[in-house]
């Protein structure tokens, strides 16, 4: 804990999430302080920005941050790596006490959307945040889950290709599966399918993500209420997430059924839920919303656990 009563957090990984998410711990951090800026590449721009801002920049990586003098003052530790160098982090982190977030695909801990489940998973010591497509998505897919039973859903998340790192490029494949696992675990579906693009259009577009779910079927009304209510939900945390259209129904009979991938022929209601996430632009441009609710999301997440009795 430091001298303002905050509690000290390290962010491993100096690319665009790292060094986005150390803008927002800096600028809008009510329990937290960045102690830490950790990276592998000394000249980095996130380390030299880091150093600017009067933040530790260390740049030879989890052996550099164990080593550093102020390693006993930090509670919490995002990791914004990759999924393949996390296990190890995590390992090292944890057996020091460290409470760990996970910005990777490496879901070692349980998945966490704030709006759904932080408060179930509090206690853990090391949660994951999914990936960016499942932040934005989730939430709708659990919006329908409420008032429904979701036999499937499926995401798509288009993302502009200038906003994908080295980091996200090497773990398409783990974004997919994570997405897809968090999608029955987190949001409720009996049966989940992720898709990502990259979106190389100039100038960059914004993220969009386009839901879908096959329910049973109930009052459409409800669906619209519930799905409002999760969107004002993560608004409060990621201003520039919103519904780029009213919500779409169709409803399909045993007479003209859903021919689902790996389910066969389906009836129910599908529900077409369209949305945009503009970034804040604290580190990146605005159209780079795929980062901007990952970090947004991770920093609910820490200050929530500053709140509570699991870090003192």
């Amino acid at each position: 804990m430091s001298d303002t009563g905050r509690s000290k957090v390290a962010i491993i990984g100096s690319g665009n999430i790292g060094t986005d998410l150390m803008m927002k711990v800096l600028r809008y951090g009510k329990n937290l302080e960045v102690a830490a800026l950790v990276g592998i590449d000394a000249k980095s721009d996130g380390l030299a920005r880091a150093e600017r801002l009067g933040v530790a920049a260390i740049s030879d990586g989890i052996e550099g941050l164990l080593a550093w003098p102020g390693i006993g003052e930090i509670k919490i530790v995002f990791d914004a790596t990759s999924a393949g160098a996390h296990a190890r982090h995590s390992e090292l982190l944890v057996a020091r006490g460290i409470k760990v977030i996970d910005l990777t695909p490496a879901a070692i801990g349980p998945y966490v959307v704030p709006v759904v489940n932080l408060d179930e998973e509090l206690d853990a010591p090391n949660i994951n945040m999914v990936t960016c497509g499942g932040q934005a998505t989730i939430p709708i897919v659990a919006a329908v889950s409420q008032v429904a039973k979701v036999k499937y859903a499926e995401i798509v998340a288009s993302i502009a290709s200038k906003s994908a790192g080295p980091g996200t490029r090497a773990n398409i494949d783990e974004f997919t599966e994570t997405t897809t696992r968090a999608i029955e675990k987190v949001g409720g579906a009996e049966k989940g399918k992720a898709i990502i693009v990259l979106n190389p259009a100039e100038p960059p577009l914004m993220m969009r993500d386009t839901v879908y779910t096959l329910s049973e079927p109930v009052d459409t009304a409800l669906i619209e209420r519930s799905v409002a209510d999760m969107v004002a939900k993560v608004q409060a945390y990621v201003p520039g997430y919103r519904l780029k259209q009213s919500v779409q129904f169709d409803l399909y009979d045993d007479a003209n059924p859903l021919n689902v991938p790996g389910l066969g022929k389906v009836s129910g209601l599908k529900t077409t839920v369209l949305l945009e996430v503009e970034g804040a632009a604290h580190y990146l441009p605005a159209y780079a919303g795929n980062l901007d609710i990952m970090t947004s999301a991770a920093l609910t997440c820490a200050e929530r656990f500053a709140e509570s009795a699991f870090v003192v």
